[in-house]
């Protein structure tokens, strides 16, 4: 079974995980991010993007998910009327 490397933000994934194809990666991966935003969420809204690059196991990278959260200016608007 192959092994695959989820690398977010330069921070490498030395373990890996023993996946049955790419297909299952791409879906892993989707997982993986999510976890990690919901994990870290005050820290995506206040950043522009993340990065997740999925490798193989000799490090070739195979694909990589461009991750952006914007608010939009209504949502901010409101959460400083809230706060007031």
């Amino acid at each position: 079974m192959p092994k695959f490397h989820f690398h977010l933000d330069g921070e490498r994934d030395e373990q890996g995980l023993d996946l049955p194809d790419l297909a299952a990666a791409k879906c892993e991966a989707l997982d993986f991010a999510s976890r990690h935003i919901c994990d870290a969420a005050n820290a995506f809204w206040d950043r522009e993007e993340w990065l997740l690059s999925v490798a193989d196991e000799s490090g070739l990278t195979l694909f990589q998910l461009h991750i952006i959260g914007t608010e939009a200016a209504a949502s901010l608007g409101q959460a400083s009327r809230q706060s007031a």
